[in-house]
């Protein structure tokens, strides 16, 4: 048997597209891969000890796949495979049934955001259709806050019904769920959604023991160094911080205007910063996962339903919270119907333009400016995965938003690993965040000039 390096690293890692999903450990025959944590806090693939003999089943269930093979599937693929006969279907948004804003009433005050996750995991419970929900808690792990775990009633859902922008790995779950006695739901992000249904196709004991899959609209992949730079802002002692809570709701407020906090360990004291005091943490890219700059699916497809925050107008004004959901399979517009019918959800139907409008910032980002990133990254010789956004050649004013946003991400990565200081990282990180302002800003003056005389950007 010859000694072969894991192509996944050579595809993907070495080319720093790796977010840690994990399926390739869950395949890898040979047990030569493992997850770890890199010098910039995200978790990626590493090979260990183990002889690898395998030529590629760890690259089939890759989501970033810088080369797949004919039988590998994007998500336009994967699409019709497991949501056949839904009958809509929009390029941005993908195949789904309907288009809703709203919230749950019994788990809107304990979530994120409108709690309409629970509700459904609550539901999937009720109907009998599984026994188990894998979704992310408390890690009981030393080297991270949160983990994947399985959770096995209902009660114990409700203390884990929160968003949680910490890296994570299926590694060992995809594995684990084998065993459980019942079938699954699991949540995930698009990427992590995919690498999924990959996982599904390869395996067909995962397609039966996964009946439902809930998608989290996602902004990027954050570093725990997100993590650790809230917590320093919001005055814990350096990196000595416990339950890190990333959406901590204002109800007199606006949805836009929550907080961060922590316990600070050594004082016992909660620690709170809201997030408008840290300024634009998402559209600056920091902290981001670079594999997250070439990913065009911005609503997570692949789901059963897919669940968001409802920037828009009136919805966005109210600091109790509200989703948008694109519900995407039958059993998905069942439970919906029947929350609204009974009351407990509380439910108005949007149209394609009102959703697209709710997540119009990541998709003027994630498909617009792509393929401007994809040739950046090609002239220093990185791979990318092929995407489905068709080449658009961008006017110079936004490539620039498009350079500074990509030389402001991995500063950020840069300068925190140095330092671990919020202070040192402001100062430091002060030009470059000034450089992405003024160029967004003027790229803005000059859409509306161009657009006051019926020129399209």
């Amino acid at each position: 048997m010859s000694l072969l390096k894991p192509l996944v690293l050579t595809k993907v890692v070495e080319h720093d597209l790796c977010i840690g999903c994990g399926a390739c450990i869950s395949v890898c025959p040979s047990k030569a891969l493992d997850i770890t944590w890199n010098n910039y806090g995200f978790l990626v693939a590493q090979a260990n000890e183990n002889r690898c003999d395998n030529d590629g089943a760890c690259l089939n269930v890759c989501p970033f796949n810088t080369e797949p093979n004919e039988s590998y599937q994007n998500e336009d693929g994967l699409a019709i495979q497991y949501l056949s006969g839904v009958p809509l279907y929009h390029p941005k948004i993908g195949h789904y049934n309907s288009l809703y804003a709203g919230y749950s009433h019994k788990h809107r005050e304990s979530s994120s955001s409108g709690g309409i996750g629970t509700y459904i995991y609550e539901k999937l419970f009720d109907l009998g259709i599984i026994k188990h929900v894998v979704t992310v808690g408390d890690s009981n792990k030393p080297d991270a806050h949160y983990q994947y775990k399985v959770v096995s009633s209902k009660e114990e859902l409700l203390t884990i019904s929160k968003t949680r922008y910490h890296p994570v790995t299926l590694a060992t779950v995809l594995t684990e769920i084998k065993e459980l006695d019942g079938d699954v739901a699991i949540s995930g992000v698009g990427c992590f959604i995919k690498a999924i249904r990959l996982a599904q196709n390869n395996d067909p004991s995962l397609k039966e023991k996964i009946k439902f899959l809930v998608g989290i609209i996602c902004g990027g992949v954050k570093s725990t160094f997100f993590t650790e730079y809230l917590a320093d802002k919001a005055g814990a002692t350096s990196n000595q911080f416990s339950n890190p809570e990333y959406r901590v709701k204002d109800p007199e407020s606006t949805a836009s205007d929550y907080g961060f906090s922590c316990i600070d360990n050594p004082t016992k004291i909660r620690k709170i910063i809201k997030m408008r005091q840290v300024g634009d943490m998402w559209g600056s890219g920091l902290f981001k996962a670079n594999a997250c700059d070439f990913c065009d699916d911005v609503t997570t497809e692949l789901a059963d339903i897919s669940l968001g925050d409802a920037w828009l107008s009136p919805y966005d004004q109210d600091g109790r919270g509200h989703n948008v959901a694109v519900s995407r399979s039958n059993i998905a517009d069942q439970i919906l119907q029947q929350g609204l019918i009974s009351g407990e959800l509380e439910l108005e139907e949007l149209s394609q333009e009102s959703f697209l409008a709710s997540q119009q910032g990541s998709f003027n980002h994630r498909h617009d400016g792509i393929n401007t990133r994809i040739e950046m990254v090609k002239r220093i010789g990185m791979a990318t995965p092929p995407t489905r956004v068709m080449p658009t050649p961008l006017p110079f004013y936004l490539q620039l938003v498009q350079k500074a946003r990509r030389c402001t991400r991995a500063k950020s990565l840069q300068i925190w690993a140095l330092h671990k200081n919020s202070i040192v990282f402001d100062k430091n990180m002060k030009l470059e965040k000034l450089k992405l302002k003024v160029i967004t800003k003027l790229s803005h003056v000059i859409r509306r000039a161009k657009s006051s005389i019926g020129i399209k950007s």
